[in-house]
């Protein structure tokens, strides 16, 4: 399953959502143009990634920060930002721009802080803004559970899209990563589960003291779990249908 779009994008143009997504496109785009090597890419994740065993034993946390602009490839970039892109505007809608931006460094700071814990000794860079965007759509599944998000369902040759409820898209997502975070072992590398779990968790405690200033379940009641503006209905492509001729 793979999310593409909600059904209530951003009632205002969402600049910090905006910014984020082309930092991160630009900054990859800059490192793969420039960097003669995939050696000289390896040593720029090892130099600016978050290494868990550095931060802890010589203070390196400034690598927090700079981690989450790092991507390893097309696809870990394309995913993160897609994610973003659905997300994030109605956030930033809800907590303003520059309210936005601090709840956005701040769930990915907790994402790394929760990557650390799992692994002190670590000596493998984490790299990638999944934390911080873990922690969006933990904000979006506190303030909007019954928005519905469109999702790209594929097995084999077969392929559709369901209008599923946010609760069950990311409900779903959040337990597939405390899964692969403990069948995992945390030294062999590859996705940063702990990171994606706890920025979930950062972005929830993180919206937690906006729900209850809103009412908390009296919010959900008035805004019906939805976005406070109307949704957007879209068209269905259909593909036409070649009969047979004898």
């Amino acid at each position: 399953m793979f999310p593409i779009r909600d059904h209530n994008p951003s009632g205002r143009v969402p600049h910090v959502t905006r910014l984020l997504v082309a930092l991160n496109v630009l900054i990859f785009l800059g490192c793969w143009m420039l960097l003669p090597s995939g050696a000289a890419q390896d040593r720029l994740f090892f130099d600016w990634g978050l290494v868990p065993a550095r931060a802890v034993q010589q203070g390196a946390w400034w690598s927090v920060l700079t981690s989450m602009f790092l991507h390893a490839g097309w696809a870990h970039l394309f995913g993160n930002m897609l994610f973003l892109w659905i997300f994030g505007d109605n956030l930033e809608d809800r907590f303003g721009h520059f309210g936005f931006l601090a709840f956005y460094l701040l769930a990915g700071s907790g994402a790394a802080l929760a990557q650390v814990a799992a692994g002190p000794a670590s000596g493998i860079p984490m790299v990638g803004a999944s934390g911080a965007i873990a922690g969006v759509m933990g904000g979006y599944l506190l303030l909007f559970p019954r928005a519905r998000v469109d999702v790209l369902f594929f097995f084999l040759i077969f392929f559709r899209i369901f209008a599923i409820p946010a609760w069950a898209v990311l409900g779903f997502w959040f337990a597939s990563q405390l899964v692969a975070g403990v069948a995992t072992p945390i030294d062999l590398g590859g996705v940063a589960y702990w990171a994606h779990a706890g920025g979930f968790v950062a972005g929830l405690a993180l919206t937690l003291p906006y729900w209850l200033r809103q009412g908390g379940p009296r919010f959900w009641r008035r805004m019906q779990g939805h976005p406070d503006h109307p949704p957007v209905t879209y068209r269905q492509s259909r593909i036409p249908v070649i009969r047979r001729t004898r």
